[in-house]
């Protein structure tokens, strides 16, 4: 079971992931709605795993990605995007992002990054 922190704007979204986590055996210690309270909660929350999503108002989520990897190197962060972002998800993988799945989100694919990023 991994402690996982979710960051999204949208509360329905958040509230999505944490149900396909909670199934999946996981346990949601903290959630965020944009990068600056993610960076703080990751401090707090000290989270096996980061769904972070791309696009959010205060602090986009590939600006979050390369804060939380400087301060910790080992953060394993999975990038949320919605279709036809594709250069964002390069852009979040070269700033250190492990992985990302795609909205609306699949369970089976979600729980399959989780572990592929955790293992």
């Amino acid at each position: 079971m991994a402690k996982i922190l979710v960051v999204d704007d949208a509360a329905f979204m958040r509230i999505m992931l944490k149900d396909i986590l909670s199934k999946g055996g996981h346990e949601v210690v903290a959630e965020a709605a944009n990068g600056l309270e993610a960076i703080e909660q990751y401090g707090i929350s000290k989270p096996d795993l980061v769904t972070m999503d791309i696009t959010m108002p205060v602090m986009e989520g590939i600006d979050a990605v390369k804060q939380i990897r400087q301060s910790d190197p080992s953060a394993k962060i999975i990038m949320c995007s919605a279709m036809g972002q594709q250069t964002m998800v390069v852009q979040s993988i070269q700033a250190g992002a492990k992985d990302f799945i795609v909205k609306p989100f699949q369970p089976d694919r979600v729980l399959e990054a989780i572990d592929k990023v955790l293992a």
